[in-house]
């Protein structure tokens, strides 16, 4: 059946080049999960200043406001890691683009603290279901030559996100109108639902449910017949094995090597504090002598560096490879932090120390940018079997959202008890954990398709040696 689809598209594919809609089309539209993922996170920052006087927030108070997201991640994660197996990849979409509409209207309306913190909660389990499944299902979808670039749309469009959060932010800081702030995202989730309305399951789901000729239809539109009936005789050699893996086969040592860099990859993600620096910025600015609108325009100019990075290092991931870009950008997150921590020595912020600090922060996240901010969703996209890919990825997603919950919920706490020094410095001790885990078991991936990763990263069988025959 497979081989029939395969032959009745011989003949259009050699008749002129390839539409562009299939193989961009999917990964943009998935995209809008990340932008969503980026923008809810990142308006939360100039919010916060607002919501303080309006709902009378301790630095308590807006911990919680802030990790109230991370803890519905947590959860969302949670429960998507099992369904995008067994429902699929797009229905998955669907529903996290339902909820991010639905908790943006509430956030925006949100007559209390209590309101907003259950809305912001709804929120995260969207964005948790996003961070999950969007590179998955654009890795599904992508040829192997460029899935790196595809798979990285997802980081592409949180930082725009971000930045798009950051300037609404300033758009109403001089009106103070939060609720503005907060419930625009409805439009871009109202895209996204439309969107995937007409958009095709992922192939390698198709495939392991068995649905060969659909699977088959949708490949040949973004691969020659060579490359699909080579990719579906991958996934095939490894399908009888990969079906019969479950959650406790992902800690055999066959598996453990990959799930273990997935969590270290995600773990060095949050532990450098990246969150603390989109959370909290305007708030640790506004402690150094910026107003507050000075303060959200600064964060407008982190953002901005923040996105023009990652559209840099999405144009080089597929030449340069993973490795270079992960450990080269940890190298340099680990030395700002600790110029960071240092500035924080220095008497009283004023004048151009300010300013200094702020150029400290864009270096910073450039370095983030083009190394961790790209790794995590990409390398964890890549290493897992297909069938348990949902599974296995969840690992590394619940990692990365339990770390940023205890981070969000404790950066002022941290502040008042170790002083921004501490933080700063403790953030850039963990850097150095992580690089020297990824220098020695980070291999490169890029080039490869995603059953080579796979097999290369399963753990190697211990070989039984026979016993020595004793000398009499």
């Amino acid at each position: 059946m497979a081989d029939q689809a395969a032959g009745g598209a011989t003949g259009a594919s050699v008749a002129g080049p390839r539409p562009v809609w299939p193989i961009l089309g999917p990964s943009l539209v998935a995209a809008i999960g990340g932008f969503l993922f980026g923008y809810d996170t990142g308006v939360i920052s100039a919010a916060l200043l607002y919501l303080s006087p309006a709902f009378h927030l301790s630095d308590t108070d807006k911990q919680v406001v802030v990790a109230s997201l991370l803890l519905g991640a947590i959860v969302g994660v949670l429960a998507a890691g099992p369904l995008v197996d067994r429902i699929g990849r797009r229905r998955m979409l669907m529903a996290a683009a339902a909820v991010f509409g639905a908790g943006a209207l509430a956030s925006g309306f949100a007559p209390n603290a209590a309101v907003l913190v259950v809305a912001r909660f709804f929120l995260g389990v969207a964005i948790g279901t996003a961070s999950l499944v969007v590179p998955t299902y654009i890795a599904e979808m992508a040829p192997r030559a460029i899935r790196g670039r595809l798979v990285s749309l997802q980081q592409l469009m949180i930082t725009v996100g971000i930045f798009v959060s950051y300037l609404v932010g300033y758009a109403f800081a001089a009106s103070h109108g939060w609720r503005w702030m907060l419930g625009l995202a409805v439009v871009p989730a109202a895209v996204m639902f439309a969107g995937l309305l007409g958009l095709a399951e992922s192939p390698r789901w198709l495939l392991a449910r068995g649905r060969d000729a659909e699977a088959c239809e949708i490949m040949l539109r973004t691969r020659s017949v060579e490359e699909a009936e080579a990719e579906i005789a991958e996934i095939r050699a490894l399908a009888e094995v990969e079906r019969r893996l479950t959650f406790h086969d992902l800690l055999t040592p066959q598996l453990r090597p990959a799930v273990l860099l997935g969590v270290v990859v995600a773990a060095t993600n949050q532990l450098v504090g990246v969150n603390a620096i989109i959370y909290y910025t305007p708030t640790l600015l506004t402690r150094t002598g910026f107003g507050a609108n000075a303060a959200i325009l600064s964060t407008v100019g982190i953002g901005l560096v923040n996105m023009i990075v990652t559209i840099v290092a999405l144009s080089v991931v597929d030449r340069l490879g993973r490795r270079p870009l992960l450990l080269g950008g940890i190298a340099v997150v680990v030395v700002d932090l600790i110029f960071l921590g240092a500035l924080y020595l220095l008497p009283a912020q004023a004048g151009p120390l300010r300013w200094l600090t702020v150029a400290a922060l864009c270096v910073y996240i450039a370095a983030f940018a083009a190394s961790l901010g790209l790794g995590i969703w990409l390398i964890n996209s890549e290493i897992f079997p297909t069938a348990v890919r949902g599974k296995a990825a969840g690992f590394g997603t619940v990692t990365h959202w339990g770390l940023d919950f205890v981070i969000s919920l404790t950066v002022l706490t941290t502040i008042n008890a170790l002083t921004a020094t501490g933080l700063f410095w403790m953030y850039a001790f963990f850097g150095v954990l992580g690089f020297a885990y990824l220098y020695r078991h980070l291999s490169e991936t890029k080039g490869r398709s995603l059953e080579e990763i796979e097999t290369s990263l399963r753990g190697r069988p211990k070989v039984r040696r026979a016993a020595r025959p004793r000398l009499t």
